[in-house]
């Protein structure tokens, strides 16, 4: 059977189905693994048998997240390393991606552009709403931390003023915040 007769049979039972008011069964999820069964370390099991996989003897480094913002946003993100890839330089120009790297670091190394961040991740998105809060400095001290920022990569614009995390950037921003934590 062609795969044109195929599509026009389908959509003939499609027709068929909803005429009577019948939905097709939805595929049933699987149950997660209980947390007593799982293990404490489960995602680095699965890291591990991955890294076995790939070949990877040196091992590497993962970081996951589902996060949903105070202001309604989602973001799920999974990001992997090579141990290699982290410890090397990753680039034609080994010393541009060392300097690339300490300036995205460095551009997290004020209190307040933590606290700017923190703020604009729960929804306080304008240049106003942030110079408005208490410790943050006058207007001119926060454009410059929302250039620095930005020139880091860790905000953009998204235009009348409005300031956002990336959302590329929303869950390594969050595991960096939860590195520091002591």
């Amino acid at each position: 059977m062609d795969l044109e007769t195929r599509v026009a049979e389908l959509e003939r039972r499609l027709d068929a189905l909803e005429a009577q008011g019948a939905r097709p069964e939805p595929e049933p999820e699987p149950e997660p693994e209980p947390a007593e069964t799982a293990g404490d370390f489960w995602a680095l099991e699965g890291w591990k048998q991955r890294l076995a996989a790939l070949d990877a003897p040196d091992g590497g480094v993962l970081f996951t997240g589902a996060v949903r913002l105070p202001a309604g946003e989602q973001y799920e993100w999974q990001q992997a390393f090579p141990t290699g890839g982290l410890l090397g330089d990753r680039a034609e120009d080994p010393a541009a991606d060392r300097q690339r790297t300490a300036d995205a670091l460095a551009a997290l190394g004020s209190p307040v552009r933590i606290r700017l961040l923190r703020e604009i991740l729960a929804g306080r998105r304008t240049a106003a709403e942030l110079t408005a809060l208490d410790g943050v400095g006058t207007s001119g001290q926060v454009y410059h931390h929302l250039r620095q920022l930005t020139a880091a990569g860790w905000l953009h614009t998204t235009g009348r003023g409005r300031h956002e995390v990336p959302g590329g950037r929303v869950v390594p921003l969050l595991v960096l915040f939860a590195a520091a934590t002591p």
